[in-house]
């Protein structure tokens, strides 16, 4: 607000609140207040010191009601003001010449019967703005925003900030127009200001975890086609295999060295291939095609959830389009139910067992990895997630000696899990336990191959037959997706 603008609202306010007496204080956010002076028609003295969009005070028409939906939690300085201003009496409001600075001097008996006089001071001064109570010396009692600087600081004589080198704000002062009063226009161009930054907040937040999510599957993407080059010799392990049996005659080792006729090759070529010194050459091919059987059952799982990704990321490229047609047209209607909109949308996914959408009360995250972990809520929801859909090479953890969810790291890879990933997983464990609220908590963690299910146990408990235990800190630091 400039100058002429504030000049302008204190004499509007003036008529309407001096000779009333202060009643409740409504603490509508941090910096921001309505002070209700009695004027029985549900006009409130509003009073912001927040330096965006800019500090303001004016008369709003508010219902009881919706003031009190709306407040927080009563600050110090509030019941400050409650203790020195409980029922006073307003007896001047005045602008300090030249300043954007307003004080509403009150008179008040104190707890002898005795009359005091105090100033409550609304500096409305940019980044220096401020709400100040003054004793009748002019003293500062306390204040809404921790006081800095000359004559702003607790029990300093008061005076306004010095100027900051910039401009006042400047432009035309604030018209009526077609509102019934000077406060009511500034009420309504405010509300409209408060409601565009609202608006381009939450759509820059939209915007955001959009691109978070579509980054986290590019990453976890890049993980598996990694992955899936890594398994591309699966047909190698098995010809290996092959040639073993079909030479089991005709062999010649010398050693840990075996020469084998590749009768894959157009003119039978002989090529050396190096097995254990130990092992007999049958033993050799069972172990190729072992290692063939896990390589392909790795490779085809990876090629789905790659699969299952390349979908998911065009899903989310079409949410980001309709996002932005959403924002261009200013629905902020739209735009508040965005994502409750997509998850009504989203299709059933294809994969029931795997698919984390399909485990009841899973919680979903990815870790900085680009592994997968799910964490159950309730007993059954920990059953489920346990035994019908963790893989035996998925990782299983809990929190040791204290109820809490099941935590699984899904592992379609069967490749050794990162431990910073082990350690983001044990603190979901931890912090998704009774123990969430103490500073350490140890986690037990296995493969879920190592658990069973005892005979008419309760749902929720296992029996671990092999595990390994890390202490960690309750943190939820990843975040859902």
């Amino acid at each position: 607000m400039n100058d002429q603008t504030i000049q302008a609202i204190v004499a509007e306010l003036a008529p309407a609140l001096v000779g009333r007496s202060m009643g409740k204080v409504f603490q509508l956010s941090r910096l921001t207040l309505a002070i209700d002076f009695r004027t029985g028609d549900s006009r409130y003295l509003f009073i912001s010191i927040e330096p965006q969009p800019a500090p303001r005070l004016y008369l709003i028409e508010r219902r009881v009601r919706d003031l009190e939906k709306q407040s927080l939690a009563p600050t110090s300085f509030i019941m400050t003001l409650y203790k020195r201003l409980a029922g006073a009496r307003l007896i001047s409001l005045l602008k300090d010449e030249g300043e954007r600075v307003v004080r509403f001097v009150f008179t008040a008996e104190d707890v002898i019967g005795q009359e005091r006089q105090y100033t409550l001071v609304a500096q409305l001064t940019g980044r220096a703005s401020n709400l100040l109570l003054l004793d009748e010396n002019d003293y500062v009692i306390d204040a809404l925003r921790t006081p800095r600087g000359e004559g702003q600081e607790i029990a300093d004589k008061y005076q306004p900030p010095p100027a900051q080198g910039l401009p006042a704000p400047s432009g035309s002062p604030l018209e009526r127009g077609t509102h019934a009063s000077l406060s009511e226009a500034a009420d309504a161009f405010y509300r409209q200001l408060d409601a565009e930054r609202a608006f381009n907040s939450r759509a820059a937040a939209a915007r955001a975890r959009l691109r978070k999510e579509i980054t986290q599957r590019v990453k976890l993407r890049r993980h598996l086609e990694n992955d899936l080059q890594e398994h591309g010799e699966a047909e190698e392990h098995k010809r290996i295999g092959d040639l073993l049996l079909a030479n089991l005659a005709t062999a010649v080792r010398r050693g840990g060295v075996v020469a084998l006729t590749d009768y894959y090759a157009e003119d039978a070529l002989t090529i050396e291939l190096e097995i254990d010194e130990q092992a007999t050459l049958q033993e050799e091919a069972a172990r190729r095609f072992k290692r063939y059987t896990k390589a392909r059952r790795a490779a085809e799982e990876i090629a789905r959830r790659l699969s299952e990704l390349e979908q998911e990321v065009a899903a989310l490229h079409a949410q980001e389009e309709r996002l932005e047609s959403i924002i261009a047209a200013s629905d902020a209607a739209a735009l508040e139910t965005f994502f409750e909109q997509d998850r009504k949308r989203a299709p059933q996914a294809q994969h029931k067992k795997r698919a984390a959408e399909s485990v009841p009360g899973a919680r979903r995250y990815l870790s900085s990895d680009g592994y997968e972990i799910l964490v159950g809520r309730a007993a059954r929801d920990n059953d489920h997630l346990t035994f019908r859909v963790a893989r035996p090479h998925d990782l299983w953890l809990h929190a040791a000696d204290y109820p809490g969810s099941h935590v699984v790291v899904l592992n379609p890879t069967r490749k050794e899990i990162p431990h910073r990933t082990i350690i983001e997983a044990a603190q979901l464990a931890a912090a998704f336990s009774q123990a969430r609220r103490d500073s350490k908590v140890n986690v037990h963690y296995t493969q879920r191959k190592f658990l069973s299910k005892p005979k008419g146990a309760a749902p929720g408990l296992v029996r671990m037959s092999s595990f390994r235990s890390l202490t960690v800190e309750p943190q939820e630091k990843l975040e859902r997706i």
